[in-house]
């Protein structure tokens, strides 16, 4: 467990980090979750909606758009996880006209 107030500053280069799981809520934007990038770590997940420039995926439904370019995306937030598998099961069954989420 690290406690860094700058992702930057963080080892991940050196533990040889993968994928980190940006869930503190702070970097939130493609150019917040880079300082992780910076810090050595390949990819980073981010667990919240994070603006229109990064792909958002959720899994069930669009995982399949993400490529190997792809190193920051947002998994959407925790009423979309939960939503859009169901909404897109619904819609491909029988296709939805209008929702309220």
């Amino acid at each position: 467990i690290y406690a860094k107030a700058n992702a930057a500053e963080l080892p991940w280069g050196e533990i040889g980090v993968d994928v980190v799981l940006e869930c503190t809520g702070f970097y939130c934007s493609k150019a917040k979750a880079q300082a992780h990038i910076d810090a050595g770590a390949k990819k980073v997940v981010i667990s919240a909606p994070a603006g229109n420039d990064l792909p958002t995926i959720v899994y069930s439904v669009n995982e399949k758009t993400l490529t190997s370019d792809d190193k920051i995306i947002s998994a959407a937030s925790c009423t979309t996880n939960c939503l859009a598998p169901m909404a897109k099961a619904l819609n491909d069954y029988a296709p939805i006209q209008s929702g309220i989420m």
